[in-house]
């Protein structure tokens, strides 16, 4: 695994060991920052099932001015810091290993302008993160919510956010969401 562009482009990250997690592949990562380049600089981000911490890393690259990580294993965790310490990113970030919802709890002083959420796939996960984002007060006016997952299963309870946008890349799909209300 790589960064792709901005201050760090073609440096390499680690990545957990074992099956764990699962990175965020290039091509999807790729097309990913294409559709959200010019909404980067300057913005506030959550990694709320970091792994590796590959999506919060590539938007501090590319002008993101704070990320916070969050993932529940401890080597993940380890291997997040390791990166942000290695890529020189200490004082733009935070990093916990919590539960997804306390994460958002313990973040409720901050105010987010994306936020990345790739749990794993068949864990049930995606719309009770999406529900709790929804109703946290944790979002920007204008924030996007950008949940990884399996193509073939899409959330269906998500709160107050609502679907915009979806992009198909074989057994993966991005579905972008923001309140309800917002255009």
């Amino acid at each position: 695994m790589r960064i792709i562009a901005g201050s760090c482009k073609g440096r390499p990250i680690l990545a957990p060991k074992g099956m764990d997690t699962r990175p965020t592949l290039d091509r999807v990562k790729e097309s990913l920052f294409g559709i959200i380049q010019f909404q980067l600089y300057g913005k506030t981000v959550l990694d709320l099932f970091a792994g590796s911490g590959n999506l919060g890393l590539e938007a501090l690259s590319r002008g993101a001015s704070f990320a916070a990580f969050n993932d529940m294993s401890r080597d993940a965790v380890k291997v997040i810091r390791a990166n942000i310490e290695k890529l020189g990113f200490e004082q733009k970030s935070v990093v916990m290993n919590v539960d997804f919802a306390q994460a958002i709890r313990s973040l409720s002083a901050r105010r987010f302008d994306i936020v990345f959420i790739d749990p794993p796939y068949r864990a049930g996960l995606m719309e009770k993160a999406l529900r709790e984002l929804s109703s946290a007060g944790i979002l920007n006016e204008g924030a996007m919510v950008i949940a990884e997952h399996d193509a073939h299963i899409a959330p269906v309870d998500t709160g107050a956010l609502v679907l915009y946008d979806r992009r198909i890349y074989r057994d993966t799909a991005l579905s972008f969401y923001r309140l309800e209300g917002e255009e």
